[in-house]
C-alpha cells in the first residue's frame, strides 16, 4: 500500500530514497467505513489525508440547512479542511468518507515539519494548494457563468466518477441544483 503513495509523492518532486521513507514513515493508516464524518465543523482540522481506496468529501451546511458539497477526492488525491488546517482555526466545513475509505494521513504537526526538513516538501505542497485554488476558481466561475445542463456537461466530461459513483443526492449539491434537476438532466444524457 505503501507504494501508491511513494508513487504519487515521486511523480510531484525529485527527493531521495531516505527523504521518501522520512516522509512515509510519518504517514498512518486508517479505515472508515461508509458516511464517517472524519472532520465537523468547530472542530480544529489536524489531519492532511491521502486516499488509497474510496472517496472523501468536503462539505458544509447553509445557512437553510442544506448540505453544499464542495470537493470530492477519490484514489489518489490528497483532502483535508484545508482553511481550518492552514489557519487552524475551527473548520466551517465537514470531511466525510462517502465509501469504505482506506486513506493514509499524516498530522498537521508532521506535516509542516517535513517543510523544515525536506526542501522538495515545500514544492509537493505548492502543488496541492494550486490544485485547490485552480479547482475551486474554476467551480465558482461555472457557478457564475455556466447553467445547469453546462455544469453537468462540464463534470461529466472533467470528472464522470462523481456521476457514476456517487448518489444523485450528493451530485446534485455539487453543482448546486435539485435532485430532480439532475434526474432530467441525466434523461436527456
Amino acid at each position: 500500500m505503501r507504494e501508491r503513495l511513494s508513487s504519487y509523492i515521486r511523480e510531484k518532486i525529485i527527493i531521495s530514497d531516505e527523504e521518501v521513507e522520512q516522509v512515509l514513515s510519518l504517514f498512518k493508516v486508517m479505515q472508515v467505513k461508509k458516511n464517517k464524518i472524519l472532520i465537523s465543523p468547530g472542530e480544529t482540522c489536524q489531519r492532511l489525508y491521502f486516499i488509497y481506496k474510496g472517496c472523501l468529501r468536503i462539505f458544509f451546511l447553509t445557512a437553510g440547512g442544506t448540505e453544499a458539497t464542495r470537493h470530492f477526492a477519490f484514489e489518489n488525491q490528497f483532502a483535508t479542511a484545508l482553511v481550518s488546517f492552514i489557519t487552524n482555526e475551527t473548520s466551517k466545513e465537514f470531511v466525510q468518507a462517502i465509501e469504505d475509505t482506506i486513506l493514509y494521513y499524516i498530522s498537521q504537526k508532521d506535516f509542516y515539519h517535513l517543510l523544515q526538513i525536506i526542501p522538495q516538501w515545500e514544492k509537493l505542497y505548492r502543488h496541492y494548494l494550486e490544485y485547490a485554488y485552480v479547482t475551486n476558481t474554476n467551480r465558482l466561475m461555472s457557478f457564475i457563468t455556466l447553467d445547469a445542463t453546462a455544469r453537468y456537461r462540464q463534470l461529466l466530461a472533467q470528472n464522470p466518477s462523481i456521476v457514476m459513483r456517487l448518489p444523485n443526492k450528493m451530485v446534485a449539491s455539487y453543482l448546486n441544483i435539485s435532485q430532480e434537476t439532475l434526474s432530467r438532466l441525466k434523461s436527456k444524457a
